[in-house]
């Protein structure tokens, strides 16, 4: 076993994730509690925080929750205690790649938003900052005639 078990009020807090989405993932079959105390509360161990720490940064990704169980189902079984022979490894290696190609994409994507939004930002903080200490980006200035 892992070792400690928590409840889930600290995963929530561990991964901030809330405990409404904590219960989805359980719904929807990627995140099952390990175990569960005498009275009936979920317990989880580091191996149920490292899956939904994979989810966590795959949401934001744009990957679906059918895509984030197949990445899973891939990893649970190159790290499991079945041996896989050089053929079933290389098929799962193979998935595990193409999630990281994909995520790869979509980073790059991110960068080229997150690059325009900050541009965004600096236009709108010289604007607030008004005429008096920098013109405008875009606007002439007052020496060339205008």
């Amino acid at each position: 076993m892992d070792g400690k078990h928590m409840q889930i009020g600290e995963v929530a807090a561990r991964t901030e994730l809330s405990l409404r989405t904590i219960r989805h993932y359980e719904e929807t079959g990627l995140v099952t509690p390990s175990a569960r105390s005498r009275g009936g509360f979920r317990l989880y161990t580091e191996t149920d925080v490292a899956r939904l720490m994979v989810i966590r940064r795959m949401k934001p990704l744009g990957f679906t929750l059918d895509q984030m169980r197949d990445l899973l189902d891939a990893t649970d079984r190159l790290d499991g205690n079945d041996p896989l022979d050089p053929e079933q490894r290389e098929v799962l290696l193979a998935r595990v790649r193409s999630y990281q190609r994909s995520a790869a994409e979509q980073v790059g994507r991110l960068r080229v938003q997150l690059a325009r939004a900050e541009d965004f930002e600096a236009t709108l903080r010289a604007r607030a900052q008004g005429p008096a200490t920098a013109n405008a980006p875009g606007e002439a200035a007052a020496t060339d005639g205008g």
